[in-house]
């Protein structure tokens, strides 16, 4: 991982990551040396690292595992850093802050409703998160890109549990959330206006791209679920980036990693992604016929008994037609173009999917217009860039 850092003034920094170098051993160095730091300060006894190795990520941190090389306080034989050299422009959501006040957040609780490691210290001026090392435990996109469908099946389950858990155990914590982000200098994001935008542009989009009309009421509909959709009571933490190898499959179950977008937002955003599996994933697959139920029963079980009218499944249903609907729009805006990116043609195939499923539940759901319009969608993206689209199963599952 490359890190690029212009050093400040003398004062501005601590002599113990002074000018920080830029990229490869030099960067796993800079976070070595800013952990033992840390780690001297939080225990109050210095803490060497060795061993360390560069682990694989795609955002701004390096991320490294190192071993203790000795501690008398009883800290684990291996631990995970990420360190953030480069602060963002003031008024841009820091990274850094987000990960760090999610856990933050989890390490309040108890460990049985920890759904991710547990933070063992941070520091804001040095820009470093250690936390606890769950080792080499496979992830979810590991099980779904194996041979066996019974583990993939028994890991998609676990976790849609893990995630009903993290929403249940954080709901009415967003206050919480972002004292704790404020604490941390860190830029209280507002809501997120992409819905917004892809629900007043898609009709547009559509027309042009594939010559489908959007009718007023389906129009009318989407642009409502939008607006209650920001509005909902149904608030708990998200890690935002549900990506399946973002979770660790380990024996105590699914445990969340890589926290860098994590905020409290709409819970019911999250488990739309139960019937749109990992729709913002560049490599989505298709699941097993029964699976998006099973995975969305496994959730309800979680969180029911923190908002209890999700238990009917008549209201949880409805509620989960708008959010895969509004997935789905958002994420056909965004892949057709409407955000700046080009088509991927193995994109297309997954859109032709999950317009085909938006029209089977909203047909079952009593929303005939949604239901007729999501057909003829997906009828027109076949036509235009197939014919013939099929979106394979993972390759677990074939």
């Amino acid at each position: 991982m490359t890190v690029d850092t212009s050093p400040g003034t003398e004062d501005d920094q601590d002599p113990a990551v002074a000018a920080v170098p830029a990229s490869g051993t030099q960067a796993v160095d800079a976070a070595v040396q800013a952990a033992e730091t840390v780690l001297t300060r939080r225990f109050g006894s210095a803490i060497g690292l060795v061993e360390p190795e560069a682990l694989p990520g795609s955002g701004p941190a390096t991320v490294v595992r190192a071993r203790i090389a000795a501690s008398p306080f009883g800290l684990p034989r291996t631990l995970v850093i990420k360190h953030y050299p480069d602060a963002p422009p003031r008024g841009v959501a820091d990274p850094f802050a987000q990960e760090a006040v999610s856990y933050q957040l989890f390490t309040a609780l108890p460990a049985e409703d920890r759904m991710c490691p547990e933070l063992l210290a941070h520091d804001g001026p040095l820009r470093v998160i250690v936390i606890d090392d769950l080792g080499r435990a496979p992830t979810l996109w590991d099980k779904l890109r194996g041979q066996d469908a019974r583990l993939a099946e028994r890991a998609l389950l676990s976790w849609a549990r893990s995630l009903g858990r993290l929403h249940a155990t954080t709901a009415g914590r967003e206050a919480d959330f972002e004292a704790l982000l404020r604490r941390l200098g860190g830029f209280v994001p507002d809501e997120d206006t992409t819905p917004a935008v892809a629900c007043a542009r898609l009709p547009t989009l559509l027309a042009e791209a594939v010559g489908v009309t959007t009718p007023d009421e389906v129009r009318a509909y989407a642009e409502n679920v939008c607006e209650a959709s920001a509005s909902s009571p149904y608030r708990a933490f998200s890690p935002v980036d549900l990506s399946p190898d973002n979770n660790l499959v380990t024996s105590g179950g699914v445990h969340f990693l890589d926290f860098e977008r994590g905020l409290v937002r709409n819970a019911l955003v999250d488990a739309a992604h139960l019937r749109v599996p990992f729709a913002t994933c560049e490599d989505a697959r298709a699941l097993p016929s029964g699976m998006s139920e099973a995975m969305i029963a496994a959730w309800k079980a979680e969180v029911s008994g923190v908002w209890p009218a999700l238990g009917d499944n008549e209201v949880l249903s409805a509620h989960l037609l708008d959010h895969q609907m509004l997935l789905v729009w958002v994420t056909t805006w965004a892949d057709l173009g409407g955000a700046g990116a080009e088509v991927r043609p193995n994109r297309v195939a997954a859109l032709v999917s999950w317009w085909k499923d938006l029209g089977t539940y909203a047909e079952r759901g009593g929303r005939p217009e949604v239901a007729a319009h999501a057909r003829e969608v997906a009828k027109a993206l076949d036509a235009r860039f197939g014919p013939g689209l099929e979106l394979p199963l993972y390759p677990a599952f074939r």
